[in-house]
Order: C-alpha cells, then structure tokens, then sequence
C-alpha cells in the first residue's frame, strides 16, 4: 500500500478534477466511493486505483492484489468524498465499453434525463426488469455524475449504457421490427392496452417537457399511465418502472 498525507499532493489533486465531466470525458475514468460501489466495480473488472482513509478497513474479501491502493489522511477522504458522511473508501475506474446485440433486446431509451437521482434511480430499475440496455440520448446528464452513480446502487456496472442520437436508435430498432413505445399525454393509449409486445424498446422523456415532439412521431405506439389522484404526474422515474415491469410481463421468454 502507498501512503499520502497531504492535500497538495498531485494525485490528490488529480481525484478531485474526477468531479469535474471534463476531467472524466479527458481521461476516460471515473470516481465511486462507498463499499458497495467499489465492490461492484471490481467485479466489473474496471478498477484502476483504491483509495482507502486511514480510518477505514480494506474488506478481506476484496481481491486487489493487482490493483493500486492509497491510503490517505481523513482530511483527504473528505476532500475528496461527495458525501455528508464519507465512508472512507473510493476507486477510480476506467469508463465501460458497452457491446450490445439488438435483435432480441429490450432497449429503454432516455431523452433529456436531468436530474441525476432519476436517471440513477432509471439504470437501477431498468436492470432489476431485465432491459437489455439503456440509450442515453442528448441532454441527458453524464452517467458518471457521483450522484448518479450512487443512485444506481452499482447498476451501472450491470448492463451496457450507451449515448447516442435516439432518431439514429430508433431507425435501427425498426428496422428490426422491434417496435418502441413512446410516453406521452395525447395521441397515446393506456399502457395496459399493450398486449404482446414480444420485444421492445420504451423512450421516456425530460422530467418538465418529456420525450421530444419528433421523436414521438416516430414511435410504432405512445402509452400514458392513467392518474386516479389529483397529482399532476408521475416522476419519470416511477413512471419508467411501472412501464417496464409491464412491457417485460407481456415478453414471450
């Protein structure tokens, strides 16, 4: 194990510019903390450093033989940290390469996800209801985003995540015959009037404006989620969820 003490150390330095998308998008790696994090990233196979406080215990079951690990001054875990309440171990992480095979996916599309703990909070209930993977269309936040990757509970590490143009996505899911279903308030059908949809691809929007005009148009079909109550809305998150939890039951496994 190395040991760092100061703060003005370059390395140190170095970690806290992975806060920064830039920093990540230059050097194609990324910063977890937490135990479950980290555990999950080694057993992605992306970890390249492990940051360990002082106060902290490296757990006996880890195998980081071939990995770098640092320990470093509390002071140092909280200057680093994204956390109130820092427990005391990071990893830096190479970013993910995503392959995919679409003919017999179920693919869930995001247009414009903003808030970081909705688009967390989608990748962890897209891979809980078995989506094969998640595009990430334009302006949606990074995926590497810290609060993002804390609200996919280590999801992220689980099925691919792949940014493109959704049109560009859509036109290739169709030509496979694959239809996709759009979320949206006119010119939709309940949800539940969807039978058999065998595969699918679901494209939920932008918490305020959702999903964009032209890509609705097109979708084989838009849905909506009926309100019994007086709220306005779902989240899009929750709305996400109850859409392919249904989508999946109807899939002929």
């Amino acid at each position: 194990m190395n040991r760092i003490d100061s703060l003005q150390n370059p390395r140190i330095k170095q970690w806290k510019k992975l806060q920064t998308k830039k920093e990540r998008d230059k050097t194609g790696t990324f910063i977890v903390e937490g135990f479950h994090l980290v555990e999950e990233a080694l057993k992605a196979n992306v970890v390249q450093q492990i940051i360990l406080s002082e106060q902290a215990d490296l757990p006996a079951n880890w195998s980081v033989d071939n990995t770098d690990v640092f320990v470093v001054t509390e002071a140092i875990s909280k200057a680093i940290s994204e956390t109130e309440t820092p427990q005391g171990v990071f990893a830096v992480c190479e970013k993910i390469e995503s392959n995919v095979q679409l003919e017999n996916g179920k693919f869930l599309l995001l247009d414009g996800i903003q808030d970081p703990g909705n688009l967390g909070t989608i990748i962890r209930t897209a891979d809980a209801a078995g989506i094969t993977a998640v595009i990430l269309g334009e302006g949606c936040v990074d995926v590497y985003n810290s609060k993002v990757l804390r609200s996919t509970q280590g999801s992220v590490f689980h099925l691919p995540i792949i940014k493109g143009s959704l049109g560009e996505w859509m036109d290739k899911l169709q030509q496979l015959s694959i239809p996709i279903y759009g979320t949206a308030l006119q010119h939709a059908v309940p949800y539940t009037e969807v039978k058999a949809p065998g595969r699918f691809a679901l494209i939920v929007g932008n918490e305020g404006s959702g999903v964009r005009p032209e890509l609705l148009e097109k979708c084989d079909q838009n849905l909506y989620i009926p309100i019994y109550g007086q709220a306005e809305s779902l989240n899009v998150s929750v709305a996400t969820g109850v859409l392919a939890y249904y989508l999946q039951s109807k899939v002929d496994n």
